[in-house]
């Protein structure tokens, strides 16, 4: 976790990009990691690779879409990760690309595809394995958020933006944010956070409307779309593994998660987010699998299914392959 850290996120290893803002490094090499000339991860099947910009299949490829789960944060290679688990076992008929881009919102990963689809061949399936990073998101204030949701790493954009861009006569509403995040903590005024309720409406409405792009996306190109709502430690058990608990404490010394986004980490803010997601992709004839309650029910109490509340060891990342495959039909 510490190389995905400190090679792949940050010390400028993270590249700013227009349009999706930032992406992983490109051409990365390393015993864990490996990315093609525009930064996306190689998927492995045996002595076999593929990738988005590198080592395409000739024929039709599956695509699997998201952010950091996708992308297979906490995997100890490039072969554990759920698009290379499914490529090398549970779905191997066709090739499966690594759309995941580290801590992407909705919007960011519709258009990531969309800067991208020409490379593809004929596509067959695409599984979007999302959902957290819009509910985690959805807790930033009004006009951070905008029209089309926030994202992350925004404050630094906005600030730089500001200043290269001053305008003559800044409004008074900018001042005042501005004095407020250059004020001593003692000093900032803390903005109420949006109820759990209402952070699940706009996480859902982001998704369902980015999921309606998706859907005419998928029946442009002929390509079967599914939804697949991400597990989160907290949404599959009430008491973590005897691995992941010492994780999990020894993590909270540096970033309490629970303090940041207590309000959402609730088993019940989960099941109201899916419920909620469920019900739109039924209007819309998505198929859709939540995977929180199918891992609890697959792995074992101890099973070490994950490295922080978001992220998950190889094991973990197995068992959504093989949860994905069977209940998406993707054998």
């Amino acid at each position: 976790m510490l190389y995905y850290s400190e090679q792949l996120y940050e010390d400028g290893k993270l590249r700013w990009l227009p349009y999706v803002m930032y992406f992983q490094s490109a051409n990365h090499r390393s015993d864990i990691v490996n990315t093609d000339r525009l930064g996306f991860r190689v998927s492995r099947n045996g002595s076999r690779e593929s990738s988005v910009a590198d080592s395409r299949p000739a024929g039709p490829v599956n695509v699997l879409v998201g952010a950091s789960t996708v992308f297979g944060v906490g995997a100890t290679t490039d072969d554990s990760t759920v698009p290379s688990r499914l490529w090398a076992k549970y779905s191997p008929e066709h090739a499966w690309m690594n759309f995941g881009g580290r801590a992407h919102n909705s919007a960011q990963e519709l258009i990531n595809f969309l800067l991208h689809r020409h490379l593809l061949p004929e596509i067959r399936n695409i599984v979007l394995l999302s959902g957290l990073n819009n509910l985690g998101l959805a807790r930033l204030p009004s006009p951070v958020r905008g029209e089309h949701g926030a994202f992350y790493h925004c404050s630094e954009f906005n600030d730089i933006m500001y200043e290269r861009h001053r305008p003559p006569r800044p409004s008074p509403l900018s001042e005042a944010l501005r004095r407020n995040r250059k004020a001593p903590p003692s000093k900032r005024v803390a903005r109420p956070l949006p109820p759990a309720g209402e952070q699940v409406e706009i996480a859902t409405e982001l998704t369902l409307r980015h999921l309606g792009s998706w859907q005419l996306l998928a029946g442009a190109l002929g390509a079967n779309l599914s939804f697949a709502f991400q597990p989160l430690a907290t949404w599959v058990r009430d008491r973590p593994a005897p691995q992941e608990q010492l994780l999990f404490d020894e993590l909270d010394e540096v970033f309490s998660f629970s303090n940041t986004y207590g309000d959402i980490v609730r088993r019940q803010v989960g099941r109201s987010y899916a419920t909620a997601v469920r019900a739109g992709c039924e209007r819309l004839g998505i198929p859709f699998v939540d995977l929180n309650p199918l891992l609890a029910d697959a792995a074992a109490p101890d099973d070490w299914l994950f490295v922080d509340r978001a992220h998950l060891t190889d094991l973990g990342y197995d068992f959504i392959a093989a949860l994905l495959a069977r209940h998406l039909d993707l054998r």
